[in-house]
């Protein structure tokens, strides 16, 4: 009956010292498919969008659109989870005074994520989904010179 109640008591011991999962850290885990490299190759040019982790709180981005030799779009993107806030802050070369943007996120699924910033000029909403076959959609969307736009960007994982 001693050993019983030991292990018990051990075991309780165990269990209540192990450190907890902070939610910071459980928010950005919904983001961890993103990780990689995607890429959309059309006649157009060739849309580029490579993330990798930086540690459990940081993921980093960068997107580039390339046509011939010219670089047509260039931006970095830091997605960082602060608290219980997941933020996804994109600086635009030539945009902004070159400063980050940040969209905060307003819906998460095991297959989409969605981060909005209602005061932005265009896009206000930011949403990546992944699909099936190793794809990814990234759209942007919102009102743009007061009417209601939205493009989408269907990239497969390299």
């Amino acid at each position: 009956m001693f050993q019983k109640i030991t292990l018990i008591i051990l075991l309780l011991a165990i269990v209540s010292c192990k450190k907890a999962e902070s939610p910071e850290k459980d928010k950005i885990k919904a983001a961890d498919w993103l990780i990689g490299k995607w890429e959309n190759v059309t006649p157009q040019g060739t849309l580029t969008e490579t993330w990798s982790k930086v540690n459990d709180s940081t993921f980093q981005g960068s997107s580039y659109f390339i046509k011939g030799k010219d670089t047509i779009h260039f931006e970095t993107i830091k997605l960082q989870q602060k608290g219980e806030i997941l933020t996804y802050n994109a600086t635009v070369k030539g945009q902004n005074n070159d400063e980050p943007v940040a969209f905060e996120l307003t819906a998460s699924t095991e297959k989409g994520l969605v981060f909005e910033n209602p005061k932005h000029d265009y896009p206000q909403k930011i949403s990546y989904t992944k699909d099936a076959n190793n794809t990814l959609t990234a759209e942007i969307s919102g009102k743009l010179q007061g009417k209601l736009s939205s493009e989408k960007f269907v990239m497969v994982k390299k």
